[in-house]
């Protein structure tokens, strides 16, 4: 299932991060790069335990945790510390697969990464090149939203970044364990989610929608781990 979540982040907070972000030291990506992966990397981030990158991703988390639309589609148990890294002219990252478990450094817990994260921090019009390419049962997904918006994927899914021509692309990237590991299960709970606050906005609080939320948490039961 791949999500898009518009408004992650308002304009104001896209520039501030931008703002703090032209301030950064960046250093070579494959600092966070797995065996497979660092091979095709090449882009810049700025460190995991930098100021700025606490300070962002403390922004980042803190607006996620009110969007309903990414609590449905994540129902997030936990959530890496967000990174942030850039893409200038000539980078790209080649195909590749997310490790599967992300270690939390500092803190000795550890990420099962259910769901890959990308959010966008460039306008698309400020840069060429760069899609986000995502390869599902459906065939190749490409993704290049506005500045703010995010995308939600598998981190099972072979993913690449192709290369920049023109501009520099600015995103946050970071991983989801969620309380539902199976992604089929998740995306039919996010369907029936979505359905359940359409009957509500359309009848208000119905037969129907008090037996749909009661389908909706038995599920949530039945297939979460908490």
């Amino acid at each position: 299932m791949l999500v898009r979540i518009p408004e992650a982040l308002s304009a104001e907070e896209v520039a501030h991060c931008r703002a703090v972000l032209e301030r950064a030291a960046w250093v070579d990506g494959k600092v966070t790069a797995g065996a497979q992966s660092r091979q095709a990397k090449r882009n810049l981030q700025i460190p995991q335990t930098s100021e700025a990158s606490r300070t962002l991703g403390e922004i980042i988390l803190t607006r996620l945790g009110s969007h309903e639309r990414f609590t449905s589609a994540a129902l997030p148990l936990r959530v890496y510390p967000p990174l942030f890294n850039r893409y200038d002219e000539g980078m790209d990252f080649g195909t590749h697969i997310d490790n599967a478990i992300r270690p939390v450094p500092g803190i000795g817990v550890r990420v099962r990464t259910d769901l890959s994260a990308t959010l966008f921090l460039t306008a698309p019009e400020d840069y060429d090149g760069g899609e986000l390419v995502i390869e599902d049962t459906y065939g190749e997904q490409r993704v290049k939203f506005a500045a703010g918006d995010m995308v939600l994927y598998p981190a099972t899914s072979r993913h690449r970044v192709e290369p920049v021509t023109r501009g520099s692309r600015w995103s946050s990237f970071f991983w989801i364990q969620s309380m539902v590991r199976d992604d089929p299960a998740r995306a039919l709970l996010f369907d029936l989610d979505g359905t359940i606050q359409s009957l509500r906005a359309q009848y208000g609080e119905s037969e129907e929608a008090v037996r749909l939320t009661g389908i909706y948490h038995n599920l949530l039961r039945r297939w979460a781990e908490v």
